[in-house]
């Protein structure tokens, strides 16, 4: 993939990001309410889109905002994977 194409595709994705980010904030769920689980897959899509964003971004990838990222989605996914104990997997990320 060309630096061009890189930056098209990081373009597009803030575009994305956009409109993902205005869904999840235009929701006033809280947990326990109905619409709950749907804010939260739009904050997956939200953080997933950052991890988009530091995986092509040219250059060498910032590692800090990797684990960052990669935190975000397994603490949200927790919730949708419940016995795959994604939240507890989050430790490792910071333990070096």
């Amino acid at each position: 993939m060309t630096h061009e194409e890189r930056e098209q595709l990081i373009k597009t994705s803030w575009e994305l990001h956009g409109q993902v980010e205005a869904s999840y904030l235009s929701s006033t769920a809280k947990q326990g309410d109905s619409e709950w689980i749907e804010r939260q897959r739009f904050l997956l899509a939200d953080m997933s889109l950052h991890l988009l964003q530091t995986s092509v971004k040219p250059g060498k990838i910032n590692l800090d905002k990797l684990r960052d990222n990669l935190h975000s989605i397994l603490t949200i996914s927790d919730q949708f994977l419940p016995t795959a104990e994604l939240k507890k997997a989050t430790e490792k990320l910071y333990s070096e």
